[in-house]
């Protein structure tokens, strides 16, 4: 199984949280992840998005079909994120698109066992593997300002 963790880029403050859209920064960001995604990603990856607009407004940058989760939203846990992809005991590939810390922490949960505050990138993935054997590698942790 392989399961990519994208931060949403860039977004505004001062509004509602839900409703916050991503700047023109953002948008950059995403466009450059969503262009090297793009290349690299099976055609048959599932794709969760938080309802957030800024995480809605950063998979839209696929130009893909995707699935709208609450399981990976504003109010998600490490622990519903691995679950929503079926981590570590599922097949293919899945991509989700969320928000930190809650990635950061699903991160960490899915490499050591326990979740902590990793920090990932506005814009940032971190592209997670695991083995026939059960074993957990990292494939890539990629920022947008290095694609």
């Amino acid at each position: 199984m392989e399961l990519i963790l994208w931060r949403h880029a860039d977004a505004e403050d001062g509004v509602r949280d839900e409703e916050r859209r991503l700047t023109a920064k953002g948008k950059e960001q995403a466009g450059r992840m969503a262009s090297w995604l793009k290349r690299e990603l099976p055609r048959d990856t599932l794709i969760l998005v938080s309802r957030a607009r800024r995480a809605q407004q950063t998979a839209q940058a696929l130009g893909r079909k995707f699935k709208t989760s609450e399981a990976v939203g504003t109010e998600a846990t490490p622990q519903s994120v691995l679950k929503a992809a079926d981590w570590p005991r599922g097949t293919g590939t899945v991509l989700v698109v969320g928000h930190q810390p809650t990635l950061g922490q699903a991160a960490a949960l899915a490499l050591t066992g326990a979740p902590a505050d990793w920090s990932v990138q506005k814009g940032a993935i971190w592209w997670l593997a695991t083995r026939d054997e059960g074993k957990t590698r990292v494939r890539v942790v990629l920022a947008p300002d290095q694609v």
